[in-house]
Parts: C-alpha cells; sequence; structure tokens
C-alpha cells in the first residue's frame, strides 16, 4: 500500500493520502488549513493518483477546512460520521471560544456530496478494505479507520506518545477511556498508526510507552 501525506501549515494536521500503490486511484485523509488544494494537488501528481473519496476523522476545522475545494474540485464524496456531520455547516460549534470568536463572520458549506458512516460500517474504495471505528472522546462524532487490518489512521485519537484533548465541546475524557480501553488497546501491536498530527507509530509500541494507554490497560483491570 502506498502511504504519503504532508502537515498542513496550520496546527500541523497530517492530510495522508491511501492508494494500492503508485498511478492508481486513491482515498484523502483529513485536508486541512488553510486550503492544502494546491499541496495535495502536487502530491498526487507527483505519485500519478487521482482521488476518489475523502474521509473525515472527526469535525475540527483544522482537519476539514479544504474538505469543499478538495471534494467538489475533484467531484469526490466526503465521508463522515453522522454526530460531527453538523461541524461541517457549523465549526464553532466544537471550538474553544477563543478560536470561534475569530470565526465569527465567517460562512461555511458542505461539500455537494457527504455520505454519513456509522459505527463498524465496513466498505471498500480503491481496492482497499476500510472499516470505520467510532471513537468518542475528542469529538462526539470522532472516527478511526482500519484499512486492511494493518494501518490505522487515528485522527485525535490516539499521537505518539499522547491522546488528543478532551476539553473541547462535544469532548468527553470519560469517554475517551472507553475508547482507549475497547476500541485501541483490543488492537494488534503490529498496526502501523498514521495520526491527525505528529509522526507515525504502532500499536505495540503505544502500549509499551504512552503514559494515556498504560493507564487505561491499569484501570481495566
Amino acid at each position: 500500500m502506498l502511504v504519503a501525506g504532508f502537515p498542513a501549515q496550520m496546527y500541523a494536521t497530517n492530510c495522508w493520502v491511501l492508494a494500492t500503490g503508485e498511478g492508481a486511484e486513491c482515498i484523502v485523509i483529513d485536508p486541512g488549513m488553510p486550503d492544502v488544494s494546491m499541496e495535495l494537488a502536487e502530491l498526487l501528481g507527483k505519485h500519478r493518483l487521482k482521488p476518489v473519496a475523502t474521509l473525515l476523522t472527526h469535525g475540527h476545522l483544522d482537519h476539514t477546512f479544504s474538505i469543499v475545494p478538495v471534494c467538489d474540485g475533484y467531484g469526490i464524496p466526503a465521508y463522515i460520521h453522522s454526530e460531527d456531520r453538523n461541524l461541517l455547516l457549523n465549526p464553532a460549534a466544537a471550538v474553544s471560544p477563543e478560536f470561534g470568536s475569530t470565526l465569527a463572520g465567517m460562512s461555511f458549506s458542505e461539500p455537494r456530496e457527504v455520505k454519513e458512516l456509522k459505527s463498524g460500517e465496513e466498505f471498500e474504495l480503491v481496492g482497499l478494505k476500510i472499516k470505520a471505528i467510532h471513537s468518542p472522546g475528542h469529538t462526539r462524532g470522532s472516527l478511526m479507520f482500519l484499512v486492511d487490518d494493518q494501518t490505522l489512521l487515528s485522527g485525535d485519537v490516539l499521537f505518539a506518545g499522547s491522546i488528543g484533548r478532551t476539553d473541547l465541546p462535544t469532548g468527553s475524557s470519560a469517554d475517551m477511556q472507553r475508547t482507549l480501553t475497547k476500541k485501541v488497546l483490543t488492537l494488534s501491536d503490529e498496526i502501523r498508526v498514521l495520526p491527525g498530527h505528529g509522526p507515525e507509530t504502532k500499536i505495540g509500541d503505544e502500549r509499551k510507552s504512552n503514559p494515556y494507554l498504560i493507564e487505561a490497560a491499569r484501570a481495566s483491570r
């Protein structure tokens, strides 16, 4: 599987691109902010890739800002959990008051085609088998995507050495603990993790060294 990506200029949100190989169709994950269309086009051109869908791990603006130009520009759908779809039109509903004030007067819209995902939904895109894992805690509708049972797009649920914050609107520390215990710790050590921010890692490495996973494992005994 081909994995490529780049961090967006704001908040260094990872925009990932997955395909079976060079010159193939691909999926785009979390196009961030500001508009990353040019960076994405350069990456797609480098690998001769054709996007057919965009997956959103959650509705925070640093992961969704470029969703309209990317989806409508290529004529492709966006996939998002039903609980976070409202954030495409109203991103201020899940950010801090300080950041929300900077959005005053700005208007947002959905791509022309949006597909809602439910927990545990499995589907195939570009020759890849994808499972949507509902993982609330960072937001109510956060998703992780397990690809071919080998690669996890963890969004802002799990980072190398850390986890996503839970103090923003629709976040919940109790939900995050349940997600870590029931959705992350149950995964195989060999699974490659592509997070929403920071470097990639593996489940086994995080199980050994991530203090939040260590504490979640201890609490669940």
